[in-house]
C-alpha cells in the first residue's frame, strides 16, 4: 500500500465524521427552527380561546375585544418584509434570536396585563417581534438544508407546523385555560422560548449574504404602511361595515402604498423586495396558493370552534383535541407531498389536486345540523381537509423560498409570512361578514323570536362561511393548476448556495 493510499485513509475518515456531523446538527437546527415558528404560529390562536376569561378578568368591552387579536395581526403583517431584510442584512442567528428574547418578553408582558391597554400593547410587540423572529426561522431552514431530499423532508415539517399550528394553538389554549388561568396562554412562551433560544445559540451560524446592501427606507415605510392599512381595512370590515370609511377607504388606500412600493422596487439601488423574487412563475404561484389557503383555513378553524362550543357543547380543550385528526393527516400528507410526490411529478399536479380535495372537504363540512354529531358530521370532513392542506402548504412553502439568491432568503421567507397573515385577515373579515349576513338572512325570513330559529341562523352562519372557504380553494384549484409549470422546478431539482 502506498504513503499516498494511507494518507488519504484518515483524511477520507474525517470527512466522513465531519459530513455525519454537519448532517446530524442540521436535524437539530429544525428542531430549533420548528418549535420557535410553533410559537409564532400558535399565538395567532392561542389567545382566542381565553379571550372571554380574560375580558372578564380585565373587564374590557366586546367592541375593545377583537383587537386583541387585531393588535398582533396589524403589527406582524405591516413588518414581516422589514424583519426579513434585517435578517439578510444583519445575519440570521442574530435576527433568530432577538426575535425569540423579544417574543418572549412581550408574552410575559401580557401575562402580567392589570388592563386592556396594556394588554393590547403587549400583543403588538409580539407580533413585532414575530415579523422578525418567523422570516429569520424560514430563510435559517431554507439556507442550512441544501439536499433535496432532506430540504424536502425539513419542509414537510415546517409547512405542518405552518397548517396545524392554528389547531395547536386553540388545543393548547384550552387546556392552558381549563386547567390553570387565561394568562398562561402566554407565559407558556417563556417555556418555550428558552429551549429556541438555547439551541439557537448553540447550534446556529451567522452569515450575512446581503452584508454589504442597504436598508431601503422608503420601501420599508410604503410596504409597511400599505400592508398596516390594508389588514387594518379587512378588520374593520368585519367590526363595522363594508360601507365604513374605515373599511374602504383603508383597502383603497393600503392598495395604493402598495403599488406605489411595487413601483418604487423597480427604481430603487437596494430594493426591500427584488422582483427578481416574485418573476418566477412557479414561485409567484406559490405565494398565491399560501394566501389562498391562509384564507379558506379560517372556515376551519374559526366557524368550526363556534359549531363545537356553542352547538354541540365541547369545552376549550375538547374542542382543542377535536382538531387534532386534522393535524394528522395534514402532517402525513405534508411528509407525502414534499419527499415523494414534488419531486417527481411537480407542482402542477399536487398543489392543484390538494386544493381539490380541501374544497370537497370543506364542501361536506356544510352538511352539519342541529341533531349532527361529531362522528359523523365533523371528523371525516377534518380527515379529508388535512390530507388537502398537506399537499398544498408544505410544498407551496418550499417552491416559494427555493432557488432564490441566498441573500435574498430572509425577505422571501417574509413574504411568504407576509401571504398567510393577510391571506387569514382577508379570509377573517369576508368570512365573518358573509356568515353574519346570512343569520340576519334567515332570521328576516322565519320567527326570529323561537329559541330554535335562532340556533338554525347560526348553523346557516356557519354553512355560508364552508361554502366560502370551499369557494377559495376551488379558486387555488384553478389558479395553481393554470400558473404551475409542468414538471419538477429547478428550486425542488436543485439545492442552492448554503452557509450553516
Amino acid at each position: 500500500m502506498s504513503q499516498k493510499t494511507l494518507a488519504e485513509g484518515p483524511r477520507a475518515g474525517a470527512a466522513a465524521t465531519a459530513s455525519a456531523e454537519a448532517s446530524a446538527k442540521r436535524w437539530w437546527i429544525l428542531g430549533v427552527i420548528a418549535i420557535a415558528q410553533l410559537m409564532v404560529v400558535l399565538d395567532a390562536t392561542i389567545v382566542n380561546i381565553a379571550l372571554p376569561s380574560a375580558q372578564a378578568d380585565l373587564g374590557f368591552s366586546d367592541g375593545n375585544r377583537q383587537w386583541v387579536v387585531t393588535a398582533y395581526a396589524l403589527a406582524f403583517a405591516s413588518l414581516l418584509l422589514l424583519g426579513g431584510r434585517i435578517a439578510d442584512l444583519f445575519g440570521r442567528k442574530p435576527a433568530f434570536l432577538v426575535g425569540v428574547v423579544g417574543f418572549a418578553g412581550a408574552s410575559a408582558l401580557g401575562g402580567a396585563s392589570n388592563g386592556f391597554t396594556m394588554l393590547v400593547t403587549a400583543r403588538a410587540l409580539q407580533g413585532a417581534f414575530g415579523a422578525l423572529l418567523a422570516p429569520a426561522a424560514l430563510s435559517l431552514l431554507n439556507t442550512t438544508f441544501t439536499n433535496p431530499r432532506d430540504r424536502a423532508r425539513a419542509f414537510s415539517v415546517y409547512g405542518a407546523i405552518a397548517g396545524a399550528g392554528g389547531a395547536v394553538g386553540m388545543l393548547l389554549g384550552g387546556v392552558l385555560t381549563d386547567t390553570f388561568d387565561w394568562r398562561w396562554t402566554l407565559y407558556v412562551n417563556l417555556v418555550i422560548a428558552v429551549v429556541a433560544f438555547a439551541g439557537g445559540w448553540v447550534l446556529l451560524g451567522n452569515h450575512r449574504d446581503a452584508a454589504n446592501a442597504k436598508l431601503d427606507v422608503p420601501g420599508t415605510v410604503l410596504v409597511a404602511a400599505g400592508l398596516f392599512s390594508l389588514v387594518y381595512g379587512f378588520s374593520n370590515a368585519d367590526t363595522h361595515d363594508w360601507g365604513s370609511p374605515l373599511a374602504w377607504g383603508f383597502l383603497i388606500a393600503g392598495g395604493a402604498l402598495l403599488t406605489a412600493f411595487a413601483w418604487w422596487q423597480t427604481r430603487a439601488a437596494h430594493p426591500l423586495l427584488p422582483l427578481r423574487i416574485l418573476l418566477d412563475r412557479d414561485r409567484a404561484a406559490s405565494f398565491l396558493a399560501v394566501l389562498i389557503s391562509g384564507a379558506g383555513m379560517f372556515g376551519v378553524f374559526l366557524f368550526l370552534t363556534y359549531y363545537l362550543q356553542l352547538n354541540l357543547g365541547f369545552s376549550p380543550t375538547k374542542t382543542g383535541v377535536a382538531f387534532l385528526p386534522m393535524i394528522g393527516a395534514l402532517m402525513v400528507t405534508a411528509q407525502l407531498g414534499t419527499t415523494v410526490l414534488l419531486p417527481r411529478i411537480g407542482p402542477k399536479t399536487i398543489i392543484p389536486l390538494g386544493f381539490a380535495i380541501s374544497m370537497g372537504g370543506m364542501a361536506w363540512l356544510t352538511g352539519i345540523d342541529l341533531g349532527s354529531h361529531y362522528a359523523g358530521a365533523v371528523l371525516p370532513q377534518l380527515i379529508v381537509i388535512g390530507v388537502g392542506l398537506g399537499l398544498v402548504m408544505p410544498p407551496a412553502m418550499q417552491l416559494a423560498t427555493g432557488g432564490v439568491a441566498a441573500e435574498d432568503a430572509g425577505v422571501a421567507s417574509a413574504t411568504v409570512n407576509a401571504m398567510q397573515q393577510v391571506g387569514g385577515s382577508i379570509g377573517t373579515a369576508l368570512l365573518n361578514t358573509l356568515a353574519a349576513s346570512a343569520a340576519t338572512d334567515y332570521l328576516s325570513s322565519h320567527d326570529g323570536t323561537s329559541k330554535l330559529v335562532r340556533v338554525q341562523a347560526t348553523i346557516e352562519s356557519y354553512t355560508t362561511a364552508f361554502w366560502w372557504s370551499a369557494g377559495f380553494f376551488a379558486a387555488g384549484t384553478v389558479i395553481a393548476f393554470l400558473l404551475h409549470r409542468r414538471g419538477v422546478p429547478k428550486q425542488v431539482a436543485g439545492a442552492p448556495v448554503v452557509h450553516m
